[in-house]
């Protein structure tokens, strides 16, 4: 079964190509345009991974984080937040938030996609322990 991964961004050109990365690693996406849309996909939807930019319309992706981290069934999600380099979060943040990595716009594709596989492959390992 593929995993599946929300990506969550009000720019629909990188909702596109982070996308196609993904489905062409045989992950399943969803994706959501803003913060509010992305926290009920992922009540609704469960993915295995988040990967969210901070600065959305609605609702952040910190508060979007903040939000999941209070629900149970979306507690222990992997978060990705990509930030613009303007919008730095401290690592205190991220400790709290319980943010999985942190990625600068503009990002790679590529790196993207080995974050996601080194951080569902960590979870896996913890699984299995």
């Amino acid at each position: 079964m593929a995993n599946k991964v929300l990506v969550a961004d009000d720019e629909v050109h990188i909702i596109h190509v982070v996308a196609i990365k993904l489905r062409n690693n045989g992950y399943e996406v969803i994706a959501a345009n803003n913060g509010v849309e992305a926290f009920d996909l992922a009540c609704r939807e469960k993915p295995d991974i988040v990967v969210t930019d901070y600065q959305m319309p609605f609702m952040t992706g910190l508060e979007l984080i903040a939000k999941l981290r209070e629900e149970e069934q979306t507690r222990d999600i992997p978060v990705i937040l990509l930030t613009a380099r303007s919008f730095a979060v401290s690592q205190e943040q991220q400790d709290t938030l319980g943010v999985a990595s942190c990625l600068s716009k503009p990002f790679s594709p590529k790196e993207l996609l080995k974050i996601i596989r080194d951080i569902l492959h960590q979870q896996q390992l913890v699984v299995k322990c």
